[in-house]
């Protein structure tokens, strides 16, 4: 295990084993009416029986289960359900504001960390893994492939790519990461972005958009105690370079105000995702990564259990 500075990808790999104890949920459903003559762009496992509903005018008269209608006087269907090996595009945000932590671990080894074992519970799911890893020095796309064969350059990828020093957030290079990762899924894709979204621009909501039209997509927000929370009261010297400033947390003032300003953009960041139907979960640097994954992905199967249509 690395200090919680860096990444090793001696250690990404030997997440195989805690994935064991993570589900990311049910894959998406597509229902039909026909049990043959699907046409579909994945690779099907077969047809499954799902339910009978009340026959709609556009049903196949061949899918109406005739011993429901006796019995219950009126038309109904049978509805079949097709499984898929869903392809699973995770984003790890690796801008130089990762590189901090007051905890356990920096923001950009969590996002690497949560990651990973995303990428695992996938794998042994059955479910094709790519993605995208952007960093200050560029980006690498993974396309979707089967077993290790698309997780393994993605954990390489982010070894590679992850910040060795800090730095400030630019606006909008989050925006130019989701318009990639748009282009890079398919209809049908579970999207986990991982980031602490500050660099989250004027065209992340657009982006945003493109990606939920035909995906299921996760935003987890990361963050550092100390975001959310100002240091105890005293005196500090904060900053990079000449950007630097004197901080004084004895005065209330400072205080409220520093909470305020990490609430709003938590806030911020739920909105987008409640106008985009986008699932949100959150962890800090001082959680474990596993049991963050399992807490925030049970709303999320919940959720994903209550509906029976997807978009």
């Amino acid at each position: 295990m690395s200090n919680g500075t860096y990444l090793e990808l001696d250690e990404l790999i030997r997440l195989r084993g805690a994935a064991r104890g993570l589900e990311l949920g049910s894959r998406r459903r597509t229902l039909s009416v026909q049990s043959g003559g699907y046409v579909s762009a994945y690779r099907g496992r077969g047809m499954e029986f799902d339910e009978v509903r009340a026959y709609q005018a556009g049903d196949d008269a061949r899918a109406i289960d005739w011993r429901v209608t006796a019995r219950r006087g009126r038309p109904h269907t049978k509805l079949f359900r097709e499984e898929r090996d869903r392809p699973v595009l995770l984003l790890a945000d690796f801008h130089p504001g990762m590189y901090f932590g007051s905890r356990q671990q920096f923001k950009s080894v969590l996002a690497g960390r949560l990651a990973a074992l995303l990428g695992w519970a996938s794998v042994r799911a059955g479910d094709r893994v790519g993605g995208l890893v952007c960093g200050a020095d560029g980006h690498r796309e993974i396309q979707p492939a089967a077993r290790q064969e698309g997780l393994l350059p993605l954990l390489r990828a982010m070894v590679l790519l992850q910040p060795t020093a800090p730095g400030s957030p630019v606006s909008g290079r989050l925006d130019q990461a989701l318009l990639r990762l748009a282009r890079l899924a398919r209809p049908g894709s579970l999207v986990v972005v991982l980031s602490d979204f500050r660099e989250l621009g004027d065209d992340g909501d657009r982006h945003l958009r493109a990606l939920t039209r035909h995906n299921d997509v996760i935003a987890g927000l990361l963050y550092d105690p100390l975001e959310a929370a100002p240091p105890p009261a005293g005196r500090y010297r904060l900053g990079i370079g000449a950007g630097r400033w004197n901080l004084d947390t004895a005065r209330s003032s400072v205080a409220e105000r520093w909470a305020a300003q990490f609430l709003a953009h938590r806030e911020s960041v739920r909105r987008l995702c409640r106008r985009h139907s986008i699932h949100f979960m959150q962890s800090a640097t001082s959680d474990r990564p596993l049991r963050a994954l399992q807490l925030g992905l049970a709303r999320y199967r919940s959720h994903a259990g209550a509906n029976h249509e997807w978009k």
